[in-house]
Protein backbone atom coordinates (compact mmCIF):
# COMPACT_ATOMS: atom_id res chain seq x y z
CA UNK A 1 0.00 0.00 0.00
CA UNK A 2 0.86 3.33 -0.96
CA UNK A 3 0.07 6.27 1.38
CA UNK A 4 -1.71 8.76 -0.17
CA UNK A 5 0.78 12.20 0.05
CA UNK A 6 -2.43 14.60 0.68
CA UNK A 7 -2.73 12.75 3.87
CA UNK A 8 -5.82 10.73 2.74
CA UNK A 9 -6.22 7.39 4.14
CA UNK A 10 -4.46 4.54 2.23
CA UNK A 11 -6.83 3.38 -0.63
CA UNK A 12 -6.59 0.65 -3.48
CA UNK A 13 -8.57 2.18 -7.08
CA UNK A 14 -9.48 -0.01 -10.03
CA UNK A 15 -8.83 1.96 -13.24
CA UNK A 16 -11.28 0.15 -15.91
CA UNK A 17 -10.60 0.62 -19.35
CA UNK A 18 -6.33 1.10 -20.28
CA UNK A 19 -7.47 3.78 -23.32
CA UNK A 20 -6.24 7.07 -23.69
CA UNK A 21 -8.47 8.20 -20.55
CA UNK A 22 -7.93 5.40 -18.26
CA UNK A 23 -4.22 5.75 -19.04
CA UNK A 24 -4.39 9.54 -17.78
CA UNK A 25 -6.74 8.99 -15.01
CA UNK A 26 -4.86 5.69 -13.36
CA UNK A 27 -1.45 8.22 -13.55
CA UNK A 28 -2.96 11.16 -12.15
CA UNK A 29 -4.37 8.87 -8.97
CA UNK A 30 -1.01 7.24 -8.79
CA UNK A 31 0.97 10.15 -8.72
CA UNK A 32 -1.45 11.29 -5.71
CA UNK A 33 0.06 8.47 -3.89
CA UNK A 34 -3.20 6.00 -4.69
CA UNK A 35 -2.40 2.11 -5.54
CA UNK A 36 -3.67 2.02 -8.48
CA UNK A 37 -4.47 -1.23 -10.96
CA UNK A 38 -5.46 -0.71 -14.47
CA UNK A 39 -7.45 -3.17 -15.87
CA UNK A 40 -8.52 -3.64 -19.69
CA UNK A 41 -9.66 -6.83 -21.88
CA UNK A 42 -7.04 -6.13 -24.77
CA UNK A 43 -4.16 -4.12 -23.79
CA UNK A 44 -3.08 -1.00 -23.20
CA UNK A 45 -4.24 1.92 -25.83
CA UNK A 46 -5.53 -1.13 -27.95
CA UNK A 47 -9.31 0.03 -28.22
CA UNK A 48 -10.07 3.67 -29.68
CA UNK A 49 -6.56 5.14 -28.67
CA UNK A 50 -4.31 2.87 -31.26
CA UNK A 51 -5.45 4.64 -34.42
CA UNK A 52 -7.15 7.23 -34.04
CA UNK A 53 -6.15 10.22 -36.31
CA UNK A 54 -3.76 11.81 -33.62
CA UNK A 55 -5.21 14.94 -33.50
CA UNK A 56 -5.38 17.09 -30.43
CA UNK A 57 -8.45 19.02 -31.84
CA UNK A 58 -9.00 21.53 -28.95
CA UNK A 59 -10.53 23.64 -32.21
CA UNK A 60 -13.58 20.96 -31.82
CA UNK A 61 -16.15 22.81 -29.57
CA UNK A 62 -19.61 22.84 -31.61
CA UNK A 63 -21.79 19.60 -30.33
CA UNK A 64 -22.51 16.79 -33.35
CA UNK A 65 -25.89 17.26 -33.14
CA UNK A 66 -26.37 19.80 -36.24
CA UNK A 67 -29.81 20.72 -37.28
CA UNK A 68 -28.68 20.26 -40.96
CA UNK A 69 -27.98 16.63 -39.90
CA UNK A 70 -31.90 16.25 -40.16
CA UNK A 71 -32.30 16.04 -43.75
CA UNK A 72 -29.26 14.14 -44.21
CA UNK A 73 -30.85 11.17 -41.97
CA UNK A 74 -32.36 8.99 -45.58
CA UNK A 75 -29.39 9.54 -47.15
CA UNK A 76 -27.15 7.97 -44.34
CA UNK A 77 -29.10 5.05 -44.53
CA UNK A 78 -28.68 4.63 -48.60
CA UNK A 79 -25.51 5.22 -48.79
CA UNK A 80 -23.25 2.90 -46.76
CA UNK A 81 -19.96 4.23 -47.60
CA UNK A 82 -20.90 8.00 -47.04
CA UNK A 83 -18.97 10.16 -44.87
CA UNK A 84 -21.68 9.45 -42.59
CA UNK A 85 -23.58 6.12 -42.59
CA UNK A 86 -26.23 4.49 -40.55
CA UNK A 87 -26.61 0.36 -40.93
CA UNK A 88 -30.18 -0.21 -41.74
CA UNK A 89 -29.86 -3.33 -39.56
CA UNK A 90 -29.16 -1.53 -36.66
CA UNK A 91 -31.32 1.51 -36.88
CA UNK A 92 -34.11 0.23 -34.63
CA UNK A 93 -31.25 -0.01 -31.69
CA UNK A 94 -30.28 3.48 -32.68
CA UNK A 95 -33.53 5.20 -32.87
CA UNK A 96 -33.33 5.97 -29.03
CA UNK A 97 -30.37 7.75 -28.67
CA UNK A 98 -31.13 9.37 -31.94
CA UNK A 99 -34.61 10.58 -30.58
CA UNK A 100 -32.00 12.55 -27.70
CA UNK A 101 -29.29 13.62 -30.59
CA UNK A 102 -32.22 15.48 -32.15
CA UNK A 103 -33.07 16.81 -29.24
CA UNK A 104 -29.93 18.21 -28.26
CA UNK A 105 -30.26 20.42 -31.64
CA UNK A 106 -31.93 23.02 -29.61
CA UNK A 107 -30.27 26.12 -30.38
CA UNK A 108 -30.70 26.71 -26.66
CA UNK A 109 -28.95 22.80 -25.95
CA UNK A 110 -26.60 23.40 -28.27
CA UNK A 111 -25.16 26.85 -27.27
CA UNK A 112 -24.88 25.02 -23.79
CA UNK A 113 -23.60 21.85 -24.72
CA UNK A 114 -20.83 23.63 -26.58
CA UNK A 115 -19.79 26.22 -23.91
CA UNK A 116 -18.97 22.65 -21.65
CA UNK A 117 -17.33 21.50 -24.45
CA UNK A 118 -15.13 24.25 -24.53
CA UNK A 119 -14.17 24.40 -21.10
CA UNK A 120 -12.31 21.26 -21.34
CA UNK A 121 -10.96 21.80 -24.99
CA UNK A 122 -9.77 25.32 -24.13
CA UNK A 123 -6.45 24.30 -22.14
CA UNK A 124 -6.36 20.24 -22.95
CA UNK A 125 -2.81 20.72 -24.86
CA UNK A 126 -1.77 22.43 -21.44
CA UNK A 127 -2.34 19.54 -19.28
CA UNK A 128 -0.06 17.20 -21.79
CA UNK A 129 2.70 18.98 -22.14
CA UNK A 130 4.11 18.02 -18.04
CA UNK A 131 3.31 14.80 -18.28
CA UNK A 132 4.96 13.75 -21.83
CA UNK A 133 7.82 16.14 -20.46
CA UNK A 134 8.40 13.44 -17.15
CA UNK A 135 7.41 10.63 -19.61
CA UNK A 136 10.15 11.81 -21.71
CA UNK A 137 7.72 11.63 -24.56
CA UNK A 138 7.71 15.21 -25.76
CA UNK A 139 8.31 14.87 -29.21
CA UNK A 140 5.63 12.87 -29.65
CA UNK A 141 3.06 16.29 -29.55
CA UNK A 142 3.70 18.79 -32.06
CA UNK A 143 2.42 22.17 -32.11
CA UNK A 144 1.93 23.66 -35.64
CA UNK A 145 -2.26 23.72 -36.29
CA UNK A 146 -3.91 21.93 -38.33
CA UNK A 147 -5.86 22.97 -41.81
CA UNK A 148 -9.89 22.53 -42.76
CA UNK A 149 -9.92 22.99 -46.23
CA UNK A 150 -12.38 23.13 -48.72
CA UNK A 151 -13.17 22.31 -52.68
CA UNK A 152 -16.48 23.64 -53.52
CA UNK A 153 -18.23 25.26 -51.12
CA UNK A 154 -19.27 28.58 -51.55
CA UNK A 155 -17.26 31.94 -50.21
CA UNK A 156 -20.26 32.50 -48.07
CA UNK A 157 -20.24 29.08 -46.57
CA UNK A 158 -16.79 28.89 -45.93
CA UNK A 159 -16.96 32.64 -44.31
CA UNK A 160 -19.20 31.22 -41.94
CA UNK A 161 -17.50 28.35 -40.65
CA UNK A 162 -14.87 30.87 -40.21
CA UNK A 163 -17.13 33.43 -38.39
CA UNK A 164 -18.68 30.56 -36.31
CA UNK A 165 -15.25 29.45 -35.30
CA UNK A 166 -14.13 32.90 -34.74
CA UNK A 167 -17.16 34.01 -32.52
CA UNK A 168 -16.30 30.83 -30.08
CA UNK A 169 -12.94 32.03 -29.54
CA UNK A 170 -11.10 29.45 -31.55
CA UNK A 171 -7.56 31.35 -33.00
CA UNK A 172 -8.64 30.70 -36.78
CA UNK A 173 -7.15 32.50 -39.64
CA UNK A 174 -9.12 32.05 -43.04
CA UNK A 175 -6.15 31.46 -45.95
CA UNK A 176 -7.58 31.53 -49.84
CA UNK A 177 -5.96 28.89 -52.20
CA UNK A 178 -2.43 30.82 -52.52
CA UNK A 179 -1.85 31.00 -48.87
CA UNK A 180 -2.91 27.57 -47.92
CA UNK A 181 -0.65 26.10 -50.88
CA UNK A 182 2.42 27.88 -49.30
CA UNK A 183 1.37 26.19 -45.61
CA UNK A 184 0.83 23.07 -47.40
CA UNK A 185 2.31 22.65 -50.67
CA UNK A 186 1.27 19.18 -51.57
CA UNK A 187 -2.18 19.82 -51.37
CA UNK A 188 -4.44 19.78 -54.37
CA UNK A 189 -5.51 22.51 -56.61
CA UNK A 190 -9.13 21.95 -55.95
CA UNK A 191 -8.67 23.60 -52.85
CA UNK A 192 -9.92 26.96 -52.87
CA UNK A 193 -9.31 27.86 -49.28
CA UNK A 194 -9.16 26.78 -46.00
CA UNK A 195 -9.04 27.44 -42.34
CA UNK A 196 -5.73 27.51 -40.34
CA UNK A 197 -6.23 26.78 -36.69
CA UNK A 198 -3.04 28.02 -35.20
CA UNK A 199 -3.09 26.46 -31.45
CA UNK A 200 -3.90 22.74 -32.53
CA UNK A 201 -1.71 19.76 -32.24
CA UNK A 202 -1.39 16.12 -33.38
CA UNK A 203 0.64 13.33 -32.46
CA UNK A 204 2.85 11.51 -34.87
CA UNK A 205 1.99 8.05 -33.18
CA UNK A 206 -0.95 8.73 -30.55
CA UNK A 207 -0.53 4.86 -29.27
CA UNK A 208 2.87 5.42 -28.10
CA UNK A 209 1.46 8.35 -25.99
CA UNK A 210 -0.82 5.74 -24.70
CA UNK A 211 2.55 3.46 -23.98
CA UNK A 212 4.50 6.17 -22.83
CA UNK A 213 2.09 7.65 -20.45
CA UNK A 214 1.02 3.76 -19.15
CA UNK A 215 5.08 3.29 -18.65
CA UNK A 216 4.94 6.27 -16.47
CA UNK A 217 2.27 5.32 -14.72
CA UNK A 218 3.96 1.44 -13.95
CA UNK A 219 7.11 2.99 -12.84
CA UNK A 220 5.13 5.19 -9.92
CA UNK A 221 4.03 1.43 -9.13
CA UNK A 222 0.58 1.20 -10.79
CA UNK A 223 -0.37 -2.09 -11.83
CA UNK A 224 -1.89 -3.68 -14.65
CA UNK A 225 -4.49 -6.58 -15.29
CA UNK A 226 -5.23 -8.26 -18.55
CA UNK A 227 -9.22 -9.02 -17.58
CA UNK A 228 -12.36 -8.38 -18.75
CA UNK A 229 -14.46 -6.93 -16.08
CA UNK A 230 -18.22 -8.68 -16.73
CA UNK A 231 -19.95 -6.91 -13.25
CA UNK A 232 -19.71 -4.53 -10.75
CA UNK A 233 -21.39 -4.48 -7.18
CA UNK A 234 -21.02 -1.55 -4.62
CA UNK A 235 -21.11 -1.97 -1.17
CA UNK A 236 -19.94 -0.63 2.35
CA UNK A 237 -16.50 -1.82 2.00
CA UNK A 238 -15.86 -1.24 -1.36
CA UNK A 239 -16.30 -2.40 -4.95
CA UNK A 240 -16.43 -5.48 -6.67
CA UNK A 241 -15.34 -6.40 -9.77
CA UNK A 242 -16.10 -10.10 -11.40
CA UNK A 243 -14.13 -10.94 -13.90
CA UNK A 244 -14.42 -14.41 -15.26
CA UNK A 245 -11.30 -16.37 -13.38
CA UNK A 246 -11.98 -14.30 -9.83
CA UNK A 247 -13.69 -11.27 -7.94
CA UNK A 248 -11.54 -7.96 -7.52
CA UNK A 249 -12.01 -5.76 -4.09
CA UNK A 250 -10.86 -2.48 -4.52
CA UNK A 251 -12.07 0.72 -2.43
CA UNK A 252 -12.87 2.95 -5.48
CA UNK A 253 -13.45 2.12 -8.88
CA UNK A 254 -12.78 4.69 -12.49
CA UNK A 255 -14.83 3.51 -14.59
CA UNK A 256 -13.40 4.49 -18.59
CA UNK A 257 -14.39 1.90 -20.57
CA UNK A 258 -15.69 4.33 -23.63
CA UNK A 259 -18.65 2.72 -25.38
CA UNK A 260 -18.14 -0.66 -23.53
CA UNK A 261 -19.68 1.53 -20.37
CA UNK A 262 -23.12 0.91 -20.98
CA UNK A 263 -23.51 -2.77 -19.70
CA UNK A 264 -21.43 -2.17 -16.65
CA UNK A 265 -23.76 0.51 -15.31
CA UNK A 266 -26.68 -0.93 -15.78
CA UNK A 267 -27.32 -3.28 -13.06
CA UNK A 268 -25.91 -0.67 -10.86
CA UNK A 269 -29.40 1.32 -11.77
CA UNK A 270 -28.11 4.19 -14.29
CA UNK A 271 -28.99 4.72 -17.78
CA UNK A 272 -25.84 5.67 -19.74
CA UNK A 273 -27.24 6.42 -23.99
CA UNK A 274 -24.12 5.72 -25.37
CA UNK A 275 -23.21 4.84 -29.13
CA UNK A 276 -20.48 2.99 -30.33
CA UNK A 277 -19.92 5.52 -33.24
CA UNK A 278 -17.60 3.78 -35.57
CA UNK A 279 -14.59 5.30 -37.16
CA UNK A 280 -11.87 3.96 -39.44
CA UNK A 281 -8.32 4.63 -40.68
CA UNK A 282 -6.15 3.65 -43.47
CA UNK A 283 -1.95 3.69 -42.73
CA UNK A 284 -0.28 4.65 -46.07
CA UNK A 285 3.48 3.74 -46.56
CA UNK A 286 5.93 7.30 -46.85
CA UNK A 287 5.89 8.97 -49.71
CA UNK A 288 8.96 9.56 -52.07
CA UNK A 289 8.38 13.30 -51.03
CA UNK A 290 9.16 12.86 -47.24
CA UNK A 291 7.27 16.35 -46.12
CA UNK A 292 4.22 15.55 -47.90
CA UNK A 293 2.37 17.11 -45.00
CA UNK A 294 3.11 19.22 -41.97
CA UNK A 295 0.19 18.64 -40.08
CA UNK A 296 -3.34 17.64 -39.87
CA UNK A 297 -5.68 18.37 -42.67
CA UNK A 298 -8.87 17.58 -42.29
CA UNK A 299 -11.50 17.99 -45.54
CA UNK A 300 -15.10 20.14 -45.09
CA UNK A 301 -16.82 18.46 -47.25
CA UNK A 302 -15.58 14.83 -47.37
CA UNK A 303 -15.30 14.28 -43.36
CA UNK A 304 -12.07 13.25 -42.97
CA UNK A 305 -8.98 14.12 -41.90
CA UNK A 306 -4.87 13.14 -43.09
CA UNK A 307 -2.15 13.22 -40.05
CA UNK A 308 1.41 12.73 -41.11
CA UNK A 309 2.60 9.54 -38.73
CA UNK A 310 5.88 8.44 -38.36
CA UNK A 311 5.49 5.34 -40.16
CA UNK A 312 4.03 7.74 -43.17
CA UNK A 313 0.34 8.86 -43.50
CA UNK A 314 -2.92 8.08 -42.00
CA UNK A 315 -5.98 8.92 -43.48
CA UNK A 316 -8.87 8.75 -40.47
CA UNK A 317 -12.60 9.78 -39.84
CA UNK A 318 -16.01 9.32 -41.43
CA UNK A 319 -18.87 8.16 -39.14
CA UNK A 320 -20.41 4.68 -38.82
CA UNK A 321 -23.34 4.10 -36.71
CA UNK A 322 -23.59 0.36 -36.63
CA UNK A 323 -23.20 -1.20 -32.62
CA UNK A 324 -20.28 -2.73 -31.35
CA UNK A 325 -21.09 -6.50 -32.71
CA UNK A 326 -20.91 -5.53 -36.37
CA UNK A 327 -17.98 -6.54 -38.16
CA UNK A 328 -15.99 -4.15 -39.53
CA UNK A 329 -16.66 -2.70 -43.49
CA UNK A 330 -13.12 -2.07 -44.89
CA UNK A 331 -14.38 -0.50 -48.04
CA UNK A 332 -14.75 2.40 -45.94
CA UNK A 333 -11.20 2.59 -44.90
CA UNK A 334 -10.29 1.77 -49.18
CA UNK A 335 -12.62 4.99 -49.07
CA UNK A 336 -10.34 6.95 -47.44
CA UNK A 337 -7.81 6.63 -50.19
CA UNK A 338 -10.25 7.45 -52.99
CA UNK A 339 -10.89 10.72 -50.63
CA UNK A 340 -7.25 11.79 -50.52
CA UNK A 341 -6.55 11.31 -53.94
CA UNK A 342 -8.77 14.55 -54.38
CA UNK A 343 -7.19 16.45 -51.80
CA UNK A 344 -3.55 15.65 -52.05
CA UNK A 345 -1.05 15.87 -55.39
CA UNK A 346 1.80 13.09 -54.18
CA UNK A 347 -1.32 10.41 -54.03
CA UNK A 348 -0.93 9.00 -57.78
CA UNK A 349 2.88 7.54 -57.15
CA UNK A 350 0.86 5.11 -54.45
CA UNK A 351 -1.34 3.36 -56.68
CA UNK A 352 -4.51 1.38 -55.79
CA UNK A 353 -2.75 -1.81 -54.63
CA UNK A 354 -0.33 -0.25 -52.08
CA UNK A 355 -3.50 1.69 -50.68
CA UNK A 356 -5.22 -2.11 -50.17
CA UNK A 357 -1.97 -3.37 -48.60
CA UNK A 358 -2.66 -0.69 -46.23
CA UNK A 359 -2.81 -1.20 -42.80
CA UNK A 360 -6.53 -0.74 -41.61
CA UNK A 361 -8.53 0.13 -38.70
CA UNK A 362 -11.63 0.45 -37.15
CA UNK A 363 -12.54 2.05 -33.93
CA UNK A 364 -15.44 2.58 -31.57
CA UNK A 365 -15.83 6.40 -30.60
CA UNK A 366 -17.84 6.52 -27.47
CA UNK A 367 -20.36 9.23 -28.40
CA UNK A 368 -23.36 10.68 -26.28
CA UNK A 369 -26.46 12.60 -27.68
CA UNK A 370 -25.12 15.92 -26.44
CA UNK A 371 -21.51 15.35 -27.08
CA UNK A 372 -20.48 15.64 -23.58
CA UNK A 373 -18.04 13.40 -21.70
CA UNK A 374 -19.38 11.95 -18.27
CA UNK A 375 -16.63 12.94 -15.72
CA UNK A 376 -17.36 12.67 -12.30
CA UNK A 377 -18.48 10.83 -9.43
CA UNK A 378 -21.65 8.11 -9.89
CA UNK A 379 -24.65 10.27 -8.23
CA UNK A 380 -25.77 6.97 -6.07
CA UNK A 381 -22.67 5.19 -5.52
CA UNK A 382 -19.92 7.35 -3.21
CA UNK A 383 -16.81 4.63 -4.36
CA UNK A 384 -17.40 5.02 -8.13
CA UNK A 385 -16.26 7.49 -10.84
CA UNK A 386 -17.12 7.66 -14.52
CA UNK A 387 -14.50 9.06 -16.80
CA UNK A 388 -16.23 8.07 -20.50
CA UNK A 389 -18.38 9.34 -23.66
CA UNK A 390 -15.06 11.31 -24.86
CA UNK A 391 -16.80 10.39 -29.05
CA UNK A 392 -13.93 12.45 -31.08
CA UNK A 393 -12.08 13.90 -28.71
CA UNK A 394 -10.60 11.28 -26.17
CA UNK A 395 -7.27 11.87 -26.83
CA UNK A 396 -7.78 15.70 -26.57
CA UNK A 397 -9.36 15.73 -23.61
CA UNK A 398 -7.10 12.60 -21.89
CA UNK A 399 -5.11 14.69 -19.60
CA UNK A 400 -7.66 17.13 -18.09
CA UNK A 401 -9.76 14.43 -17.57
CA UNK A 402 -7.15 12.59 -15.52
CA UNK A 403 -6.80 16.01 -13.53
CA UNK A 404 -10.52 15.94 -12.83
CA UNK A 405 -10.50 12.54 -11.70
CA UNK A 406 -7.81 12.80 -9.33
CA UNK A 407 -9.70 16.20 -7.86
CA UNK A 408 -12.69 14.94 -7.51
CA UNK A 409 -11.34 11.53 -5.79
CA UNK A 410 -9.12 13.59 -3.20
CA UNK A 411 -12.05 16.09 -2.80
CA UNK A 412 -10.34 18.62 -3.99
CA UNK A 413 -11.81 21.84 -6.26
CA UNK A 414 -11.54 20.77 -9.83
CA UNK A 415 -9.82 23.07 -12.40
CA UNK A 416 -13.38 23.73 -14.43
CA UNK A 417 -16.92 23.36 -13.68
CA UNK A 418 -17.79 19.40 -14.19
CA UNK A 419 -21.43 19.71 -13.11
CA UNK A 420 -22.11 19.98 -17.06
CA UNK A 421 -20.78 16.06 -17.48
CA UNK A 422 -22.20 14.50 -14.47
CA UNK A 423 -24.33 11.18 -15.18
CA UNK A 424 -27.57 12.44 -13.62
CA UNK A 425 -28.13 14.32 -16.70
CA UNK A 426 -29.39 11.19 -18.22
CA UNK A 427 -31.06 9.92 -14.87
Amino acid sequence: MTTLNIGNAEKNIAVIGAGIIGINCALELQSLGFQVTLIDKLGIGEGCSKANAGHFATEQVFPLAEPNLLWQFPKLLLDPLGPVSLSASYLPKALPWFGQFIWNMLASKRSKNSAAIKTLNKNAISYYQPLLKEAKAEALLTLKGSLLVFEKSSDKTIKRYFEQYKNAGISVLLLDRQQTLLLEPNLSKNIQASLYFTEVGHSADPSAICTQLAKLAFSKGCEYKQAEVLNISHNRSGVNLTTKEETLIFDQVVIASGAWSKALLKPLGYTLPIEAERGYSLDLPPSKNKDKLSRPVASAERKFIMTPMAHGLRLAGTVEYAGLKQQANMKRADMLFKNAQQVLTILPELNAQTAKEGQKWMGHRPSLPDSLPVIGQAPKHSNIFLALGHQHLGLTQGAITGKLIGQLITKQPTDIDVTPFCLSRFN
